[in-house]
C-alpha cells in the first residue's frame, strides 16, 4: 500500500469529528501523520479503543492503550446553546468545522443535534459561556456511539466548511482589493490639503496593501 493510500484508509477509520484533540487540526492531517510515523495511534478519543485496533490493523503496530495527554474515551456529547445567553457573536459559528450551528449576527443561534460531532471547539470560543456539552445518555462510548454512516456525513460537511470558508476568504479579499483600488484612483481627485509627501506615503501604502491581497489571491489558487 502507497503513502497515500495508507493515509486515506487511516482517515477512513478515523470518526471524522475534526475535534484536534490528537494535535492535528482536522483528521486527514492525523491520517498523514501516522503514516508518517511522526504520531501514535493512540491519539484519538473519540475513535477510543475500538478506533485504535483499526488503526493498529492498518499500520501493522501494536495496540497502545489512549494516550491520556490527548484526551480520554467517553460518551458522546453534543453541544447545547443556552440561548437566553447567546449574544449572536457567531464566534461559535466560526468555530465549528462541520457548520452545524445556525444563526446571524445578534440573533440568538442554535446546534443542529443531529450533526453535531461532539468537537467540543464552539465552547472556548463563546465569549458568555452559554454552550454545555452534554452527554446523550445512553452511556455508549467510541465507536459503540459513533457510526461509520456519521463519520462520512460528517466528512462531507467538513469537506463543505472548508470549501466555504476558503470561498468566503477569497470574496473578502476580492472587496478589500476592490475598496483599496477605488481608494487609490481617487487619491489624484482629492483636495490636496496635504503635502506631497503625506499623498506619497498614502499611495504607498495603498500600493503595498494591494500587492499583498493580490499575493493572497494566487495563494489560494495553488492547489
Amino acid at each position: 500500500m502507497t503513502p497515500e493510500a495508507l493515509a486515506d484508509a487511516i482517515d477512513a477509520a478515523l470518526p471524522q469529528t475534526q475535534c484536534t484533540r490528537c494535535g492535528y487540526p482536522d483528521c486527514a492531517s492525523y491520517a498523514r501523520a501516522v503514516t508518517a510515523g511522526e504520531a501514535g495511534i493512540n491519539q484519538c478519543p473519540p475513535g477510543g479503543a475500538e478506533g485504535i485496533a483499526r488503526l493498529a490493523a492498518l499500520t501493522g503496530r501494536a495496540p497502545l492503550p489512549l494516550d491520556p495527554a490527548h484526551g480520554a474515551e467517553g460518551p458522546l456529547r453534543l453541544a447545547v446553546i443556552d440561548e437566553s445567553w447567546c449574544i449572536g457573536c457567531t464566534l461559535c459559528i466560526k468555530a465549528c468545522p462541520v457548520d452545524c450551528i445556525v444563526g446571524a449576527a445578534k440573533v440568538m443561534h442554535t446546534v443542529i443535534a443531529s450533526q453535531c460531532t461532539g468537537c467540543e471547539l464552539c465552547v472556548p470560543a463563546c465569549p458568555v459561556d452559554c454552550i454545555a456539552m452534554r452527554e446523550t445518555g445512553d452511556g455508549r462510548t467510541g465507536w459503540d456511539a459513533w457510526s461509520p454512516v456519521q463519520a462520512d456525513r460528517a466528512r462531507e460537511r467538513y469537506a463543505f466548511h472548508r470549501l466555504r470558508v476558503a470561498r468566503d476568504a477569497r470574496e473578502n479579499e476580492a472587496r478589500l482589493a476592490a475598496k483599496a483600488e477605488a481608494k487609490l484612483a481617487d487619491l489624484p481627485n482629492q483636495t490636496r490639503l496635504s503635502d506631497p509627501a503625506a499623498i506619497e506615503h498614502k499611495r504607498r501604502v495603498i500600493e503595498e496593501a494591494l500587492a499583498r491581497a493580490r499575493a493572497r489571491r494566487a495563494a489560494a489558487k495553488e492547489p
